[in-house]
């Protein structure tokens, strides 16, 4: 039991370091480039499939690099703590930088890039559980 919570601990962290360091260079691109030119919806959705793709290479390497068991628990853990470390950046850090309340924030996000990116919060949170259908088996060729 201890050497699964310390697991998700370890690799929860690193994998939501990761991740949030790619989308925190991806970030400024977006913003800075893409916006001015496409607006916001348009900005985000062209991110999105980089965003997904650092979470499917992320999560994959984490798995190989610390032999994280197949355990449903350890999987699942360190993706929910994954995404609870970047939701609760999101609310307390970038609500800060962008001066709104929680309900502004809502409020403000596009309905179609906002629901992908809920989305994309929920594939975040899964995908070290759900790489268990893809990884080597025992007696397959991989």
């Amino acid at each position: 039991m201890p050497h699964s919570f310390f697991t998700i601990l370890k690799t929860g962290l690193i994998y939501f370091l990761l991740v949030f360091g790619v989308g925190f260079i991806l970030g400024p691109i977006r913003i800075l480039w893409l916006v001015p030119r496409l607006g916001e919806r348009y900005a985000e959705l062209i991110e999105m499939p980089f965003m997904l793709a650092a979470i499917i290479l992320v999560a994959r390497w984490m798995i190989r690099r610390f032999r994280i068991p197949t355990d449903t628990s350890v999987r699942l853990g360190m993706g929910l703590l994954a995404v609870s470390l970047l939701i609760s950046v999101e609310f307390t850090m970038v609500l800060r930088l962008r001066g709104l309340t929680l309900e502004q924030y809502f409020q403000s996000r596009d309905p179609i890039s906002g629901t992908v990116y809920y989305l994309m919060l929920v594939v975040f949170a899964l995908m070290p559980w759900m790489l268990r259908r893809w990884e080597h088996k025992p007696g397959s060729q991989n």
